[in-house]
């Protein structure tokens, strides 16, 4: 197969395409699929995507697969999870070929940060208990959110990690990191390298492993000493990823919301969250 030869000086100019520590950012015209294609589905490769599906949350679950579906991983063996308190209500989704679908009964919670703060858990045993020997990358995804274009082989990497739609332009003091001492969170003014949005955890299935479960680790230590990250999960997710630098960042255009016009650096926008009222789907 002949592809378009690639440049080293004809490319995206109007945004930063690779990290200070050398780790590339994904955006529409960085990368070829068909030479990634060539070189991953050589592989045999397996993703397995998982998905927090609780109480009024479910509403979101048929968009999130069917766009999925349609654009997630095309051509890949896909194995879904699906976390969630109501399981007779899962959707019956047609699935192409090599993808499959499991659901895992969940207990309810009273608290949506409560099932913010025991995603990372429940990660780990999955992880632990089926998939360390089973699949090469692991995505977990938030359910309220859907596909609008490709997203494919580009994404793949050791430790990878999503710029969140709201933070991308923004100097690193206003980033909502945790700033209060007593928090294993910690990221002080002055320290920090992107905002990450925990709505995508993402990478080789043991990397991570070693991110939910010191994650994990270090929200019981908060509990232990009664305090919660002001952003929970993605608080300990952002902490962890300043000190175990992500080997690829992807873009906005794989965390729009649908709250926002397209910004004028997005040439697509992959993948967003859709609109809805907290107040509506949130246990509290």
């Amino acid at each position: 197969v002949t592809y378009k030869q690639p440049h080293i000086i004809n490319g995206r100019t109007d945004v930063v395409t690779v990290t200070p520590w050398l780790a590339p950012i994904v955006w529409e015209g960085t990368f070829d699929t068909n030479i990634l294609d060539a070189i991953y589905k050589p592989q045999n490769i397996t993703v397995a995507t998982t998905v927090f599906a609780m109480g009024k949350y479910i509403q979101f679950l048929k968009d999130f697969l069917e766009t999925a579906e349609k654009y997630y991983m095309v051509g890949y063996r896909v194995r879904y999870f699906i976390f969630t308190d109501s399981p007779e209500e899962v959707p019956v989704v047609p699935l192409g070929a090599d993808r499959s679908l499991t659901i895992i009964t969940a207990p309810s919670l009273n608290r949506w940060q409560d099932i913010s703060l025991g995603r990372m858990l429940r990660l780990e045993q999955l992880i632990e208990s089926q998939l360390a020997n089973e699949v090469e990358y692991i995505f977990s995804l938030d359910v309220d959110t859907k596909f609008h274009g490709h997203w494919g082989a580009e994404t793949l990497d050791s430790l990878v990690a999503a710029v969140h739609h709201s933070f991308y332009n923004y100097p690193r003091d206003q980033f909502t990191y945790e700033r209060r001492p007593k928090s294993q969170a910690y990221i002080p003014y002055g320290q920090g390298d992107y905002y990450y949005c925990a709505a995508m955890v993402g990478g080789q299935v043991e990397q991570v492993y070693k991110l939910v479960k010191t994650c994990r680790i270090q929200l019981d230590i908060d509990k232990a000493n009664s305090i919660e990250a002001v952003w929970q999960e993605e608080s300990h997710f952002n902490h962890y990823l300043l000190y175990n630098k992500p080997t690829k960042v992807l873009s906005p255009e794989y965390m729009w919301i649908d709250l926002y016009k397209q910004a004028s650096v997005l040439k697509v926008i992959r993948y967003s969250h859709v609109l809805k009222k907290n107040n509506e789907v949130r246990p509290n």
